[in-house]
């Protein structure tokens, strides 16, 4: 007889000889033949790209392309700094190949403790391996929560339920008896038993699947695809504007050559915003690695950028919130029954299932079998039925069938029983029913007519970090939802224990509506809710992604999976079952439902600091593009040599983007990245390429002779670099002394560059005279209130 539990824990399995009778596996000879044969489960479990596709990804873009012709162009026609932007690329790249490695070195060494190892039996002896050292032929043992890892044959079948939704989308579980065939992929929901691996490797059925769907990767992110977007647009404006500087510097002016490609490249070089990819990819890196450190395995990166947006957490009370042990607190015989003759049913109903739940293990605990009873047919515990069964042959030779589960479900509604449960649940005790039944365990109305014998008064455990957590959730906005099996009083006292809001209102889900839109409205008016199968689990998440809501759901038991698989982020807790473990996008290997918190919060700090600098990145790209267009028009030099361009990038975006986008930042993340990012970028590059571009007319008209060219790039350079000083200045807010040091820092750094000579002479910057310089900075802090104007006006008309 096999049991399982709403987010039981497991026993782990210590290698032990089988029962006589059973089959024995493959003897160690056997197992060496087929390993030189090369049968074995030989697919790699990946948690990360490998280190080539890494280094692949990280050099060879379109963007890279384009630098790398423009900067080998440059190393020929122009002093060597002017050529500086080729080497922060190479220098961005590099960065962004070491934070990806240390990345995948975290994935990887998370992925080996995280592994699930099945128990296979040979030479008689079941022992857990890795799933890379299985073989064909070998026999597999399953066990309730157990993911089936290559296809196979059920030899032994103890009422042996798999549920195969993962593979065929059918959520009824199939009850499989010796010879069925059994596919990887599937998990086991109730019941146990064994079968003999006959797929290993790439040629069993989810194989690729598996190997696909665990590869660190940042597809179906929307920032990813944001970011593709918005450099897809750049391109195609990049083409012909490029085309129309360079026939504007080489054809129509008649400067020197070589000087004419320099200022050509300086204005296509700018319009590249190369950082934004590469400090997408180290923020999300580095989000792997902070959280690695907590013992938390990220198996999808956009889990990441996912948790940023979650505004609501549903969780199961069992192995969450408690812990998994429990102890049991009372005994209470009912309608005259023996006490002692209700310790031996307990105690006999104990031995007989050898992967005991918490449940049943505290009842192991406090009653003892005495081995006079022999089982005879079992009926495992299944999350939908509430209840498990057996039948015995007692030591007087008088058979019985016995139900251990869920009073509500096995007794009829009124009987004077439920009143002592009920005031049991109130305080946040569990309680089974143990209860005689009148039929065979085949029978299709077992509960009906069974006759209750005791109760058994179980005290779970309160993780001592529970309430820390569910107030965290509610100090972010972020709501709690508990969504349980077990009785509704009883779940509504945990959460009360823990300061739930909502918790005195506890929802029986089976008095929930099924229709999806009354279903969504219940689940907004309330917290708690017990009572819940695993199929309204699923239907639960649904209905609160049809209100827009963005939802987490954690778990550990195979009650869970479904859900798991179709909330927006799946977090399953390291000692759950091979099943939960292998649809969730996040797993805390230390069973920690307290990591949770610095989960969500690395999460908000990825996607709201690069929504934050992407911004800058685009700025820059827009004022590149827009000068660009007003010098062709106007048919004038080019404003500024790459030098120039270099030198405002790093100031004004490169060296504090790093820095902001490593800041912690709480702000729940919003949807629609484009948009947001342009509302700001589009205003601000226009104000900045505007102003730029009209003190460089007016610096045409002031300087003239000797110096001329010099004296009017370093003008515009003095007004582009305000205003984009101003840009970053806003971008920062909310300050803090850091982040006013930071923009402090970064205008100390130009001012140092404008007065020490060979800082002037190696940038080719000088101001000349007093009333140009003043000039400048005039046209800039207008321009700089007219951003600030149009930041604050966009907030208000075009909110995201």
């Amino acid at each position: 007889m096999t049991h399982i539990d709403a987010g039981a824990e497991l026993d782990p399995v210590h290698p032990v000889p089988p029962p006589t009778g059973r089959a024995t596996g493959l003897s160690a000879a056997e197992v060496a033949e087929r390993v030189a044969r090369g049968e074995v489960n030989d697919v790699p479990v990946r948690s990360s790209r490998s280190t080539a596709e890494i280094v692949r990804a990280n050099v060879f873009t379109r963007f890279n392309a384009i630098i790398g012709v423009l900067w080998a162009i440059m190393l020929f026609v122009a002093p060597i700094q002017d050529s500086l932007f080729g080497f922060v690329i190479v220098a961005n790249t590099g960065i962004g190949i070491i934070q990806e490695l240390r990345a995948k070195k975290t994935l990887d060494g998370l992925a080996v403790i995280g592994e699930a190892k099945p128990t296979v039996r040979r030479d008689g002896v079941a022992a857990e391996i890795s799933t890379s050292e299985i073989v064909l032929g070998d026999l597999v043992e399953l066990g309730p929560g157990d993911k089936i890892v290559v296809d196979g044959e059920t030899v032994e079948s103890d009422s042996l339920e798999v549920d195969e939704s993962l593979l065929t989308g059918e959520a009824d579980p199939v009850l499989k008896k010796p010879g069925d065939k059994l596919m990887s992929g599937s998990f086991v929901v109730a019941g146990g038993g064994a079968f003999t691996a006959t797929k290993v490797g790439r040629e069993a059925y989810a194989a690729q699947l598996a190997e696909e769907a665990s590869r660190f990767t940042l597809v179906h992110s929307e920032l990813r695809t944001g970011i593709s977007t918005i450099l897809k647009y750049v391109t195609w404006l990049m083409i012909p504007t490029s085309i129309g500087l360079v026939i504007s510097q080489l054809v129509v002016k008649d400067d020197n050559f070589k000087e004419s490609i320099a200022y050509t490249v300086g204005g296509i070089v700018p319009m590249i915003p190369e950082g934004l990819v590469l400090l997408t990819s180290v923020a999300f890196a580095i989000g792997v690695i902070r959280l690695g450190r907590q013992q938390c395995l990220v198996q999808e990166l956009p889990a990441i950028e996912g948790l940023a947006r979650v505004d609501t957490v549903c969780l199961d009370k069992t192995g969450t919130l408690t812990e998994g042990g429990m102890d049991v607190t009372e005994l209470r015989p009912l309608n005259g029954s023996d006490e002692t003759y209700v310790r031996k049913v307990l105690g006999a109903l104990g031995e007989s299932d050898p992967r005991p739940n918490a449940s049943l293990q505290a009842i192991i605990d406090a009653y003892p079998d005495s081995e006079e009873w022999r089982c005879t047919e079992s009926l495992p515990f299944s999350s939908a039925r509430k209840y498990s069964g057996a039948s015995f042959s007692e030591s007087d030779g008088e058979s019985s069938t016995w139900l251990l589960g869920a009073p509500d479900v096995l007794l009829p509604a009124g009987d004077p029983a439920l009143d002592e449960v009920e005031d049991l649940n109130h305080q946040g005790l569990r309680v089974l029913l143990l209860a005689r039944a009148a039929g065979d365990l085949d029978a299709p109305d077992l509960a009906a007519g069974a006759r209750p014998t005791a109760l058994v008064v179980l005290e779970q455990r309160l993780r001592p970090d529970a309430a820390d957590t569910l107030r965290y959730f509610a100090e972010q906005d972020v709501q709690a939802k508990v969504i349980s099996g077990d009785n509704a009083v009883s779940v509504g006292a945990v959460a009360g224990k823990l300061g739930l809001p909502g918790a005195e209102n506890t929802v029986d889900a089976r008095q929930l509506p099924t229709d999806r839109d009354e279903m969504a409205e219940a689940l907004d008016a309330n917290s708690v809710f017990g009572r819940v199968t695993p199929q309204q689990k699923r239907d639960m998440v649904g209905a609160l992604q049809s209100k827009g809501h963005t939802v987490a759901m954690t778990g550990d038991g195979v009650n869970d999976v479904l859900a798991l698989k179709d909330a927006d982020i799946g977090v399953s807790m390291g000692s759950g079952s091979e099943a939960t473990r292998a649809v969730a996008q996040i797993v805390l290997l230390n069973n920690s439902f307290a990591t949770l918190p610095s989960v969500v919060a690395e999460g908000r700090r990825v996607i709201g600091n690069i929504t934050r600098v992407a911004t800058l990145f685009l700025v820059k790209t827009v004022y590149s593009v827009v000068i660009a267009l007003l010098v062709v028009c106007s048919q004038v030099e080019y404003l500024f040599l790459p030098r120039h361009l270099t030198l405002l990038s790093t100031l004004t975006i490169g060296v504090p983007a790093f820095f902001l986008a490593l800041a912690p930042n709480k702000e729940r993340a919003k949807p629609h990245f484009v948009r947001r990012v342009m509302r700001y970028a589009l205003p601000g590059g226009i104000i900045a390429a505007l102003s730029t571009f009209a003190t460089y007319l007016l610096a045409r008209h002031h300087y003239v002779g000797d110096g001329a060219r010099e004296a009017e790039t370093s003008a515009a350079t003095l007004t582009l670099f305000l205003v984009s000083l101003w840009v970053l200045a806003i971008i920062a807010r909310p300050y803090t002394w850091w982040r006013i040091c930071l923009v402090a820092a970064m205008g100390l750094g130009f001012l140092l560059v404008l007065t020490i000579p060979y800082l002037q002479d190696f940038f080719a910057l000088k101001l000349v005279g007093t009333t140009m310089p003043w000039a400048a900075v005039a046209i800039a802090a207008v321009a700089s209130a007219a951003t600030e104007f149009a930041f604050r006006w966009v907030d208000r008309r075009f909110a995201a």
